[in-house]
């Protein structure tokens, strides 16, 4: 797997504050695991750095022989959990599991083709999708905004609902982060997980015009100085409502309605997933919103290509 020169530089030059001796003797089975999953992880590399080194260091102490794949079993994991996080928060523990077994969720369903194991509580509820006639009323009614109102509106649908970031990726994408393909695609390399991201066709104009005005600053709210900052689109949003009976803009609901409408284009389910920074497995929450194929549809796809 192919890691951009940042993401990269982060993983091979990882070292965990106060490390152990034991650390040496783990690093390159950490930054191999890390960079093999980082990339189709909706986590953070360095989230998945300190947790994983944290876990070797534990698994190390424990007299496990330096083998990932024994690691990786559900069982040294919760074992992990239960006496190697007892000085964390249960949620903080809690958390350090699903980071590890999204790893090897992702490592598994990769390497080997092995199904997902259902999770040990019920799923996080998705926000559901916008119509295609709300996404259409939603923009005019950003394209109606005047001054930076309508920059910040049409940047967080294009970002959002164009190229499915999510918010804390959304907001930290820069207008020197996008770029225009020779062949007209537009893309967005999202700084913090290095992931190439493809603007939807109906967005590359808007988002290539609103980079070109960003330059070096946010392509969502320019004006501030910080990258991340409490409630920065939940706020926003809740300051500009759309008139009439138009729901209000969530940057999580455009990104489900990007999900899924890329599953109703029937997309390959993996590009979609890569794309989106979550395993195969996630997009099934999606399933129900998308409309089933038409018979004749059906049959031309059961069919194959001539």
């Amino acid at each position: 797997m192919t890691l951009d020169p940042e993401m990269s530089a982060k993983i091979t030059g990882y070292r965990p504050r106060q490390a152990p001796p034991e650390w040496e003797l783990v690093a390159d089975q950490v930054r191999m695991l890390v960079a093999a999953s980082a990339a189709m992880s909706s986590y953070s590399v360095g989230q998945l750095l300190h947790a994983t080194a944290r876990f070797a260091i534990w698994c190390h102490r424990q007299g496990l022989p330096h083998e990932p794949e024994l690691w990786l079993r559900h069982e040294t994991i919760d074992a992990f959990v239960l006496t190697g996080c007892t000085d964390l928060k249960p949620s903080a523990a809690q958390t350090y599991r699903s980071w590890l077994r999204h790893m090897r969720d992702v490592l598994a369903w990769a390497e080997r083709g092995e199904h997902i194991p259902p999770p040990m509580k019920a799923p996080v509820t998705r926000s559901a999708p916008y119509s295609p006639t709300q996404l259409s009323l939603l923009r005019e009614w950003a394209e109606s905004l005047t001054g930076q109102a309508r920059a910040d509106a049409l940047a967080l649908m294009a970002l959002a609902g164009g190229c499915g970031l999510a918010p804390r990726n959304l907001a930290a994408v820069r207008g020197e982060h996008v770029r225009v393909l020779d062949a007209g695609a537009v893309v967005v390399t999202t700084p913090e997980q290095g992931r190439v991201i493809v603007a939807r066709r109906a967005w590359e104009q808007r988002l290539a015009e609103a980079a070109q005005a960003a330059g070096g600053r946010y392509l969502f709210r320019p004006r501030r100085t910080t990258a991340q900052a409490k409630n920065l689109i939940n706020s926003w949003c809740a300051d500009h409502r759309p008139t009439g009976s138009l729901p209000a803009l969530s940057a999580w609901r455009l990104r489900a309605s990007w999900i899924v409408e890329l599953l109703s284009d029937r997309s390959d389910v993996r590009a979609v997933a890569l794309a989106a920074g979550l395993s195969p497995a996630a997009l099934a929450r999606y399933q129900h919103y998308v409309p089933p194929l038409a018979d004749k549809d059906m049959i031309a796809l059961l069919r194959g290509r001539p």
